[in-house]
């Protein structure tokens, strides 16, 4: 026989879990706000991160996503999560989701999951003519990059969208790392859009 106080606390435990924000399923919200965090770099790569924070931004506008960029950066963990600075400026421009971004170095983290890479004839050498270690001095082999990317919704832990993109990098990384940036926005207009 279960006493009332425990009844009440089995019914209150059930009712919290079923009405927890993660047990429901992603339904993207017609006319959502994106705010678009500050991209990070983890990498020994420097990178213009407010032109490629800002190519995420604009692609989403131009996917007729209404997104802002913010001043707030994606952490440096390693493990991405919204951080106080990004909830409180996505609550003050009244947005519904966060992106966050960031560059990382596979081999910072050779114990981390990879993602499978496909390699036909092993890595390709950089010849971009602006790489000042390629072209007439002879092919460069460069490492790919990581671009860790996750959506959250700003009533939720678990991030809605996350996952990673490889890049390899070239002389000017910033150039290189937009069409990654143009990838990763498609990634997310295509989720935001989805009926």
């Amino acid at each position: 026989m279960i006493s009332t106080p425990g009844l009440f606390l089995l019914f209150l435990s059930a009712t919290t879990l079923s009405v927890w924000p993660q047990d429901v399923p992603f339904h993207p919200k017609p006319g959502a706000k994106v705010c678009v965090a500050t991209v990070s770099n983890t990498s020994a790569r420097a990178a213009m991160l407010d032109r490629l924070t800002e190519r995420l931004s604009k692609n989403l506008r131009d996917d007729k996503i209404d997104a802002v960029s913010m001043d707030s950066s994606t952490t440096m963990d390693h493990k991405l999560h919204p951080t106080r600075e990004n909830g409180e400026e996505a609550k003050g421009n009244e947005c519904d989701y966060v992106l966050l971004s960031q560059i990382m170095d596979p081999k910072k983290h050779p114990f981390d999951p990879q993602s499978p890479q496909i390699s036909i004839g092993g890595r390709v050498p950089s010849i971009d003519a602006s790489d000042p270690l390629g072209g007439s001095s002879g092919p460069v082999y460069r490492d790919n990059l990581q671009i860790s990317f996750a959506l959250f919704s700003v009533d939720r832990i678990k991030p809605v969208v996350e996952t990673v993109i490889l890049a390899q990098p070239s002389g000017s990384m910033s150039d290189n790392l937009l069409p990654a940036m143009d990838r990763e926005s498609n990634r997310i207009g295509h989720e935001l859009k989805k009926k």
